[in-house]
């Protein structure tokens, strides 16, 4: 359900801020990082020892679902690092004056760029101009 869920396109308003993205993140690094820790835990490991000594077809499925779930938090995880680094930047918007943000816009605009050309999961156009659109809407 949590990875159907992750699969889902985001339908949100488009006059939300670039703080929203961040919880969005943060939200989904919290999901991911509990079902990893439950797939950690003494009883899915003795299901997984029965199903291995039982040489089962479900191995398979298991394996790529665990797949699929660390790397939707390795994303998480990624995204989220990187839009904390983006917080100094966009907190004028919340906090200033028109004329005084201005100040704040040329380093916002720059780390997004490096974000795009650094991270491996954030540097689509859809999350870039997704978060664009959430700058210019704060």
């Amino acid at each position: 359900k949590v990875l159907a869920e992750n699969d889902q396109l985001r339908k949100e308003a488009d006059d939300l801020g670039p703080r929203v993205e961040l919880d969005y993140w943060k939200k989904k690094l919290s999901k991911f990082y509990s079902l990893m820790e439950q797939l950690k835990s003494p009883d899915v490991k003795a299901v997984l020892g029965v199903l291995t000594a039982a040489k089962s077809k479900l191995l398979k499925k298991w394996r790529a679902l665990d797949i699929r779930i660390t790397d939707a938090a390795n994303e998480a995880k990624d995204n989220v690092k990187y839009l904390y680094s983006l917080e100094k930047y966009y907190d004028p918007l919340y906090d200033s004056d028109p004329v005084s943000m201005l100040d704040a816009i040329p380093g916002l605009i720059n780390a997004i760029k490096m974000i795009q050309s650094i991270s491996q999961y954030y540097n689509t156009s859809e999350k870039i101009s997704s978060l664009f659109v959430k700058v210019g809407a704060q």
